[in-house]
């Protein structure tokens, strides 16, 4: 082979190594959630000489994204062992390590429990939060599992070592699950029906600040007062962004319920998104013994007024 055909042959390679990268890219994050995140850093860049701008940069700095790792502050979430494909029964397991490689066997409790264990698809649907056992003498945790849908899952563990210092850690693997995968395009919603419940959730959220959601919970036109404190609260709020599922910084408003207390049908919750663009919510709330989950999707305004999803559907048909 001559050297002009070798040259030419390479920049082929090239052109398909690149190509193929550009479309996976394109596969994990959607172009649409890419250009509001950019768009968002470009006008949070150009408005720091102005006081209202430098305000939204700062706050927004402030926010430290979670599950975007599997390792923080020394702990690392190992593999996470589950059934291969969809409707296999099984069990999910793993460990958190700590920075000598050993495994994490204590815990400070938060929201009533040592872990929680968030399981979402890499496009937000098949949402689950549940609450895996420790076996301390290995330290690895479990719980019975079988996948309903096949594809890209994110497997978020969410946890406080022990010590009067520690902080809260989210750490995060990926799990591919064999089968016929369907995606799902999230499309906005601020009212969701569970069980005979109505759920709707009212609120504005922009960049870089703090935004109240209130949800409201009702069922058969009457709203329903009779919420039961789980996890520590009357409703625990997950909020994930589109694209990465970067977790939110979410947190009930209020008191913390006394045993025995109920309340409804109004909970109200301040979400500090990071950046302009979609962001998947999921609500679980108990009445009667029972938790159930209501999910929404809402989009985040830059300090302007438009969405970073806004702006990139429009430009998608440019």
């Amino acid at each position: 082979m001559n050297t002009g055909v070798r040259l030419a042959v390479y920049g082929l390679g090239l052109v398909v190594a690149f190509g193929g990268a550009f479309g996976i890219a394109g596969a994990v994050v959607p172009d649409r959630v890419v250009t509001g995140w950019t768009e968002g850093s470009e006008m949070n860049g150009h408005e720091e000489g102005h006081d209202a701008g430098s305000a939204e940069v700062k706050s927004a700095a402030a926010v430290t994204l979670k599950g975007l790792a599997l390792g923080v502050d020394g702990y690392e979430l190992s593999p996470v062992q589950t059934p291969a494909s969809v409707g296999e029964l099984g069990e999910l397991s793993f460990q958190i390590r700590d920075a000598s490689g050993a495994p994490v066997t204590e815990y400070t409790t938060t929201h009533d429990k040592d872990l929680h264990l968030i399981v979402a698809r890499s496009d937000g649907s098949q949402f689950r939060h549940v609450h895996p056992v420790l076996d301390e003498p290995s330290g690895t945790w479990s719980m019975p599992w079988q996948w309903a849908e096949a594809g890209s899952y994110r497997v978020f563990a969410d946890f406080t070592p022990a010590g009067a210092k520690a902080s809260g850690i989210t750490l995060t693997r990926t799990v591919q699950v064999a089968g016929e995968f369907a995606p799902v395009a999230p499309q906005p919603t601020q009212v969701d029906q569970v069980a005979g419940f109505t759920v709707s959730i009212d609120g504005e959220m922009v960049a870089g600040s703090s935004s109240e959601l209130m949800i409201t919970i009702s069922r058969d036109g009457e709203p329903v007062t009779t919420l039961e404190p789980y996890l520590g609260a009357f409703g625990h709020l997950v909020a994930l962004r589109e694209g990465d599922l970067a977790f939110l910084h979410v947190h009930a408003e209020g008191q913390d319920p006394k045993v025995g207390e109920t309340a409804g049908p109004e909970i109200v919750f301040a979400a500090e998104a990071p950046t302009a663009g979609r962001y998947l919510l999921y609500l679980d709330f108990q009445v009667n013994g029972e938790v159930h989950t209501a999910e929404f999707v809402l989009d985040a305004a830059r300090s302007g007024g438009s969405t970073g999803a806004e702006t990139g559907s429009h430009m998608e048909g440019h």
